[in-house]
């Protein structure tokens, strides 16, 4: 593998393996997430789940298949200022707006991922990377003390969602995008979806507090569109590599990588430990 082609893989990997939604927003509230999900009612996980869905199902009809497959430039910076429009109406709505305020973010947050992949060189007519868009949703990050070497959070992922994707491709492939073909687009949505929640209920924990308000909501909106604009270009990196390599060979230099990182992290550990009083 060239170095500039290692290079780039290992910002992948840095990204998809250390960058957590849930961290930046505890950063930016100045609270752990956790008390602000225990504010949350108990029934509220049912309720995100299902409006989670929901809003896939709609950014699907209204993002990804009405983008044109022609290169340009991804407009990250005019789909993040259209979600903290968005997220400051959540903000200043709480709960009650997640209904609406969410199929819209996601929608921008399609749109906005599939301009990336397009400027990765893919090709948006594609059905496999229309079903790569998808994916990304279920990409929440990993964790600054992810011990995991041997199966990393990303290829779990996509492990995760292999049958379902390819399920779904090959029933589209035979039926189009129609009624026929709809339940294994919906079980890929569900399979992306139960993913993609609890990232959602992380956000909405957060907009809900009482000190966030307006303001608060756009700047969670406008972290949460960074968080997944920054998974999708790590995740079309990965695949571009892969189909310049093979996927058996990008695989291994990714997980020996993560591997190398986490190696790197817990001699750190173990140096802080020691000189610690």
């Amino acid at each position: 593998m060239q170095r500039a082609d290692l290079v780039e893989l290992a910002v992948a990997a840095q990204r998809l393996e250390s960058t957590n939604i849930a961290t930046r927003i505890s950063h930016f509230m100045g609270i752990p997430i956790e008390k602000a999900l225990a504010a949350l009612p108990g029934h509220w996980s049912t309720v995100v789940s299902r409006i989670t869905r929901t809003a896939l199902e709609k950014a699907l009809d209204g993002a990804l298949y009405s983008l044109k497959p022609l290169p340009r430039k991804p407009a990250n910076k005019t789909h993040k200022l259209i979600a903290g429009v968005s997220g400051a109406i959540g903000g200043s709505f709480g709960i009650t707006a997640l209904a609406v305020e969410l199929p819209i973010s996601a929608t921008l947050m399609l749109r906005s991922i599939a301009d990336i992949a397009r400027s990765h060189g893919e090709d948006l007519a594609d059905l496999d990377t229309k079903m790569a868009c998808l994916t990304v949703f279920a990409l929440s990050g990993g964790s600054a003390n992810n011990q995991e070497s041997a199966d990393t959070s990303y290829y779990a992922v996509r492990s995760f969602l292999s049958k379902a994707i390819g399920d779904t491709t090959n029933h589209i492939a035979v039926h189009g995008f129609s009624k026929e073909g709809a339940p294994a687009l919906v079980k890929l949505v569900n399979a992306v979806a139960s993913r993609f929640s609890i990232p959602v209920s992380e956000k909405l924990a957060a907009q809900t507090l009482p000190a966030i308000g307006a303001v608060g909501g756009a700047s969670v909106n406008l972290l949460f569109m960074e968080h997944y604009q920054q998974m999708a270009k790590a995740h079309f990196s990965v695949r571009r590599l892969e189909k310049r390599y093979g996927k058996d060979i990008v695989k291994d230099m990714y997980i020996r990588i993560v591997k190398e990182n986490v190696s790197r992290q817990r001699k750190k550990w173990s140096t802080a430990e020691l000189a610690a009083p």
